[in-house]
């Protein structure tokens, strides 16, 4: 259909071509109904907010420019890709964002022909966007290829090795779109920040930019209209004004465009067609408004990053309808403050993750024993690890599958070096939405194969704060892992903890017929199993093995033996897991007894809700309990899940 007069109705497109011949003022109003849309949608189910609607106009001038049918565009992380999304004919199902079976949070290869790469992780879209270009040029075609990157995804060592490259191609197309928001979850750091950000506002830019345009304007011939072709002017007369801006991309070997107004749909519509012909690495650096559109996440870009549903009228999260404990971040966060006021050794560092991590708490209140290194995971650890060669001692906070990006250096410049860095793994095991770029499931297994790492989990909030006390005072690497969520519930202590011994485990409960081996916050889920299977007839010994390595071989080893049967617990990989740890250290001192291990078994856990997850891998304890019957063949009339369910609906 062609579009062009008769305005566009967002929910009836469906390929990102119909753009194209659209007027600026149709596409301005194709704006508004993305935003319109964007905010119904995750103001009820939850999301990233801010990015998004602050790449609207940037999205929309793009592909006006591009033929998706055989242009690639790679979106950096995937947290501003929702206007993407409703550009790609995902509008009617939109309202399934995150949720099982519906639109994922992030970029999907699998979910449209329109995503051209998938990524949950930042500072990968350069490389990925330069490898496609390559193939590109190696096959002879023309297609353009494009990265868009935000300043906060820049300051990662990966970006800049991908920028290093590609300008060192001046014959292979490639256009970098920096999305400059001065943003990334938190406020970016470090040099390169700073420098975009004296050129986002410095005076000689804005003064030059409005008088060159009003120069012409007032021009006897222009008749107040600035004309398309002298519209890059401005830009050209920027670049002038501040001595060499865009100085380190030149430099590098791009050529530099910017910075231009990101929410101006003509002035960037002229500026990503001037660029695409140009030939060669182009960089064209667009100035945004995280959460543009919206006044609350305007004035707060830190905490409307990503929210959980709310009040679109007031900005106002949802209240949850029965009060919930406080969460492992926040008991980890306020557990390390109190620890940073009795020792001024200590350090918390974080890799752009202040507010998920729970390090927001320390930022304020001892922001001299607080470091944030931004996007930039493996600069974390070997900047903990010289901090510890010279007494200091680091507490490195950093989401499970974030520390994936740094596996070389735990093992080289920390677990080699046995030196006393500590390292607390938030949101370990299932997480939900995200899906799976961000699900912390592998870390029990990365961590089992690393040199001199003491590794360990707590069963709920409070023995997470005697760990973090166990870890300060060790003299070598430890690593924690804590989950996303809420706490047990249980009473906590405000400072006095005491540390636990290393390598020794608990029982919390005692049964002749099964020893179940738990490892971390599966240890509740664990008691309810063995309650199950005592209705049953089934008595079971539980233990809270609290340690990976080193496990307490001293209490499960006579357990296994004396018992003769056990089931091994954890959220995490299956493959080479906690139940592996447990499987080997019975065989290798000759304790042949089985072994059922239950856990996320090879496969990618999609988004959905975590109860949605564990449901979907049998983790529930209903579940765990008749998985457990059928194993070792104790079947009885009725599976526990129909017990269980037909009970619940008597209540």
């Amino acid at each position: 259909m062609n579009w062009k007069g008769l305005g566009m109705r967002l929910s009836e497109l469906t390929h990102p071509n119909q753009l194209h011949g659209l007027s600026i003022a149709e596409l301005e109003d194709v704006a508004c109904q993305i935003r319109e849309r964007h905010l119904e949608v995750v103001s009820t189910s939850g999301g990233h907010l801010g990015p998004g609607l602050g790449v609207v106009e940037l999205t929309i001038a793009l592909y006006q420019t591009l033929d998706l049918d055989h242009d690639r565009v790679v979106w950096d992380v995937g947290h501003q890709a929702y206007p993407h999304k409703l550009l790609t004919g995902r509008y009617n199902n939109f309202h399934t964002l995150r949720q099982k079976g519906g639109v994922a949070g992030y970029l999907k290869r699998c979910e449209s022909s329109f995503d051209h790469y998938g990524a949950g992780h930042a500072s990968t879209s350069i490389s990925a966007a330069l490898g496609m270009a390559l193939a590109r040029d190696r096959r002879g075609e023309s297609f353009k290829c494009v990265a868009v990157i935000g300043d906060g995804a820049l300051t990662g060592g990966m970006a800049l090795e991908a920028i290093n490259h590609a300008g060192h191609l001046p014959k292979t197309p490639l256009l970098v779109v920096l999305n400059d928001n001065d943003m990334s979850i938190s406020p970016p750091v470090g040099a390169l920040s700073t420098h975009l950000n004296r050129m986002r506002h410095s005076r000689p830019i804005k003064f030059i930019s409005g008088s060159v345009e009003e120069s012409v304007k007032n021009l006897p011939f222009m008749g107040g209209e600035l004309p398309a072709e002298l519209s890059l002017l401005k830009g050209s007369m920027r670049r002038l004004s501040v001595p060499k801006v865009g100085a380190v991309f030149e430099e590098l070997g791009f050529s530099y465009m910017g910075p231009i107004n990101g929410h101006d749909i003509g002035e960037l519509v002229r500026t990503f067609e001037a660029a695409h012909r140009v030939g060669g690495p182009v960089l064209v650096h667009v100035v945004t408004t995280k959460g543009k559109g919206y006044p609350y996440a305007e004035a707060d870009q830190v905490g409307y990053h990503a929210q959980s549903a709310f009040d679109l009228s007031t900005g106002k999260a949802i209240p949850s309808k029965t009060p919930k404990p406080p969460s492992y971040s926040k008991v980890f966060g306020q557990t390390l403050v109190k620890l940073c006021e009795q020792d001024s050794t200590v350090m918390g560092i974080t890799a752009a993750m202040a507010t998920g991590t729970g390090l927001d708490l320390l930022q304020r209140a001892i922001p001299d024993q607080y470091v944030d290194v931004g996007i930039a995971e493996q600069h974390a650890v070997t900047l903990a690890a010289g901090m510890a060669c010279e007494g200091l001692k680091p507490v490195v906070a950093i989401y499970s599958t974030f520390l994936q990006r740094a596996f070389d250096q735990l093992i080289h410049d920390v677990g080699i070096q046995n030196l006393p860095v500590t390292f607390v793994l938030d949101r370990a095991g299932i997480v939900g939405a995200d899906g799976p770029t961000h699900q912390g499931q592998y870390d029990i297994s990365y961590f089992r194969a690393i040199p001199n790492f003491t590794v360990m989990a707590p069963k709920d909030e409070a023995e997470l704060q005697s760990m973090l006390v166990t870890c300060l005072q060790h003299s070598g690497p430890t690593a924690l892992r804590i989950p996303r969520g809420s706490g047990e519930g249980v009473l906590l202590m405000e400072e006095g903890w005491e540390p636990l011994p290393i390598g020794r485990g608990e029982v919390l409960r005692e049964g002749d017929d099964l020893l179940i081996v738990s490892y971390g916050v599966m240890a509740a889920p664990a008691i309810k199993t063995a309650e199950l299977l005592e209705k049953e007839g089934v008595k079971a010994t539980v233990v809270n093995a609290r340690f990976l390595r080193p496990l307490d071989q001293a209490l499960i080893h006579p357990l296994a033996r004396r018992i003769g049967k056990v089931v091994t617990i954890e959220e995490g990989s299956l493959n080479a897991g906690f139940g592996a740890a447990v499987l080997e250290s019975l065989s290798d001192q000759d304790v042949h007894v089985p072994v059922f291990r239950i856990g996320i078994p090879d496969q990618l856990v999609d988004h959905a809700s975590p109860q949605q997850s564990k449901e979907a891998l049998g983790l529930t304890p209903v579940q765990m309990a008749e998985n457990i019957q059928q194993r070792f063949g104790w079947n009885s009339d009725n599976s526990l899940i129909e017990k269980t369910s037909s009970q619940a609906l008597k209540t």
